[in-house]
């Protein structure tokens, strides 16, 4: 039994040995399965504790620093499980489970559809063209999504960082296919970015150079790279000032979002991507500090905490996060998170089982209890630009009658009524016609989305556009938003006419149209692009 024990331990010394002393080729990066399972959880970890800390001022503060009490404790991450920002990215994950990782991208739109919980915004309008028959990458592109810039993507692209360890070429390729389900342009990149942030803190815990890093995978031209550089300039001109910094920000970039045009509501992925930044680089490390200053910039302040919180995650791994953040994500970890399978400590497996598929297919290896993990130079896709030189003119509601002007059919159901929302002018029947008379390059309609919604015909100084269907009932939801835009057209006059089809689809219960106001806008260069900060006027 001796002889058997030495002879054992001498056969298994080398492969102990060999284990943890795995040579790094030239090209390679090495990082042991125990510290990449302890970073992706971190991460998810980063993601549950920044999106409760931020969560009760999310938009109560919109073009203005949030400046009221902000209270945290660790029983508070169990909100966490209720978060659109969690399960709507686990539904993609789900979807690889299903499907595989190389799947077509329709098929992660199909099931991201089909969930039963509600959605807003890029994700609202990526739904209702996948029932409209309008597929990815058409389905994010501003041609079908007049949120094609918005913050969606961003927020959801935390799983393709998380199993991207060391990869950001391969992040920038999964962002790249999924990204277009819901976005375009700067919005894709959003979640590029945020996905480059991560799989770049996994060997990096300097802050300033791994957003630099993750900078390199997104189009140098494009106006996200911009406002981030803008960022990482005003911390060095304002090193210990993050209001300061702030103020300049917001006085260049604040009103360039199309979906919120004519207000001070900013759900633009580049704004809110730069407050990501700005808690990151003010913060320096220090996970309260970061919370913080992230929340406080405000417009969508528990996305953007939720990011900033994951990229230290990563960088820390969660053994090092602060005991009561600890505790707080232990208390929930086998929780499922709503409309998912998925709890805390089963995505993180999963997250890590994907991630060592990852490595090995990017030409990687496992070693033992090591992962070799070859090195991946940033390449950032092609340029795409949503709305180059869009800008915000006016809001015309229907109630403008020097503008619109309405067959004899179309009434107003609210005025025999208390209901205090807006004025909305309604038609259901054949031939029914809207019309609007405006100067400008481009316009949106603003209706409704509804159980009873009906489709409409869309006319262009009388050329047929193509046709709309305003039907939507996914989830209980319905919607006010705009139910059909066109962009880039010749500087002048137009005519836009609305004419009902009096048709609807199966499951509609009527054949209405809706109509609130119309957003008009117009073609001239923005104003970031020949802005000066208070420090280069001199």
């Amino acid at each position: 039994m001796k002889k058997f024990i030495h002879l054992l331990f001498f056969t298994i010394l080398p492969l102990i040995i060999l284990s943890s002393c795995t040579s790094v080729p030239d090209g390679y990066r090495k990082i042991s399965s125990e510290t990449l399972r302890d970073k992706i959880a971190g991460g998810w970890a980063g993601k549950m504790i920044g999106v409760t800390y931020g969560a009760p001022t999310e938009f109560q503060a919109q073009g203005k620093t949030y400046d009221g009490h902000l209270a945290w404790k660790p029983a508070d991450v169990r909100g966490s499980i209720w978060q659109d920002d969690i399960y709507v990215q686990l539904t993609f994950l789900m979807a690889m489970d299903k499907y595989g990782m190389e799947a077509p991208a329709k098929k992660f739109q199909q099931m991201f559809a089909k969930a039963g919980y509600p959605l807003w915004h890029a994700n609202m309008q990526a739904r209702k063209n996948y029932y409209d028959s309008i597929f990815v990458p058409e389905s994010g592109s501003p041609e079908f999504n007049l949120h094609a810039d918005d913050i969606d993507f961003q927020i959801e692209a935390d799983y393709i960082g998380f199993m991207c360890p060391g990869m950001p070429a391969s992040a920038a390729g999964i962002a790249g296919r999924i990204g277009h389900i819901m976005n375009w342009g700067d919005g894709v990149y959003g979640g590029i970015f945020v996905s480059a942030l991560y799989s770049e803190a996994f060997f990096d815990s300097d802050i300033p150079k791994i957003i630099s890093k993750a900078l390199k995978s997104i189009p140098e031209k494009s106006d996200y790279h911009r406002i981030v550089e803008d960022v990482i300039l005003l911390h060095q001109q304002f090193p210990a000032d993050w209001k300061a910094a702030w103020k300049e920000l917001e006085d260049k970039w604040g009103s360039e979002d199309i979906c919120g045009a004519g207000s001070p509501f900013n759900i633009d992925a580049k704004l809110n991507g730069a407050y990501i930044v700005m808690g990151l680089l003010y913060g320096e490390g220090d996970p309260l500090k970061t919370l913080e200053i992230t929340t406080r910039c405000g417009q969508d302040s528990d996305c953007n905490p939720s990011n900033a919180m994951a990229v230290l995650g990563v960088i820390n791994g969660f053994g090092k996060l602060p005991p009561e953040m600890k505790q707080g994500v232990e208390s929930v970890a086998d929780s499922l998170f709503i409309n998912t399978t998925y709890s805390f400590n089963s995505a993180v497996e999963a997250t890590f089982r994907y991630a060592e598929d990852m490595a090995v297919k990017n030409g990687g290896r496992i070693a033992g209890r090591n992962i070799l993990i070859k090195t991946q130079e940033p390449t950032a896709p092609a340029l795409e630009v949503s709305f180059p030189d869009v800008v915000f003119d006016k809001k015309v509601l229907v109630t403008d009658k020097g503008s619109w002007t309405f067959s004899s059919s179309w009434k107003n159901p609210s005025s025999s009524g208390d209901n205090k929302g807006p004025v909305t002018m309604t038609a259901g029947k054949a031939g029914d016609e809207a019309a609007i008379r405006f100067k400008g390059t481009g316009i949106s309609l603003e209706g409704k989305w509804v159980r009873d919604g009906g489709k409409a015909d869309l006319y262009v100084d009388n050329a047929l556009d193509r046709t709309i269907d305003t039907y939507y009932h996914f989830a209980g939801q319905e919607h006010e938003t705009s139910i059909w835009h066109v962009l880039n057209l010749k500087d002048g006059e137009h005519t836009v006419r609305l004419v009902v089809k009096g048709d609807r689809r199966p499951e509609s219960e009527g054949t209405n149209v809706y109509l609130i106001s119309a957003t008009i806008f117009r073609t001239e260069p923005k104003h970031s692009a020949s802005y000066k900060f208070s420090f280069e006027k001199k």
